[in-house]
């Protein structure tokens, strides 16, 4: 009887250990693919101010470039131009890069669009990273006039659209 217990314990703990080891393992290293870029409504001066925040190795193997050359604001600036769209109430606006700046793990990238009186609508088509790793996940936080929004991309859901 106690060998029958013992051995039935002895599979208890060797199944134990094996499902504790599956849980190890699934929090083993995974890379996380996610931009986020947060939206702000300056109403004095009618333009929407874009703060985007990427991870430096993945922009980096996405524009080909080390993030330490004298290049690489030159090259994410064409690459944000190429993969960031705005409508305002139907209509496209102009995005203009105003800067970049690599602090560690972190590439934090400024850009904006003037003109805008009255939201409406806000439309964006946001493709950042989604070529170069397809469980890339993009969110877009907005604030304007006191109202909050999100949006989510990932691939086949590149563009986005909200009402104020």
């Amino acid at each position: 009887m106690i060998v029958t217990i013992l051995s039935k314990m002895k599979n208890y703990f060797y199944i134990s250990g094996i499902l504790a080891l599956c849980v190890l393992m699934s929090f083993m290293y995974v890379d996380f693919f996610s931009s986020m870029t947060k939206v702000d409504y300056i109403e004095g001066s009618k333009t929407l101010k874009f703060t985007t925040k990427m991870n430096t190795n993945h922009i980096s193997d996405a524009i080909k470039i080390n993030p330490n050359t004298a290049a690489f604001e030159a090259e994410v600036k064409k690459y944000v131009n190429n993969n960031f769209d705005v409508y305002v109430n139907g209509s496209p606006k102009t995005v203009t890069f105003t800067g970049s700046q690599v602090s560690g793990e972190t590439v934090w990238v400024y850009f904006e669009t003037g003109g805008v009186s009255d939201i409406n609508t806000l439309k964006i088509k946001n493709t950042i990273l989604l070529n170069a790793f397809p469980k890339q996940i993009n969110l877009v936080n907005i604030a304007y006039k006191g109202k909050q929004r999100t949006m989510n991309f990932q691939r086949g859901k590149e563009v986005n659209e909200v009402s104020f």
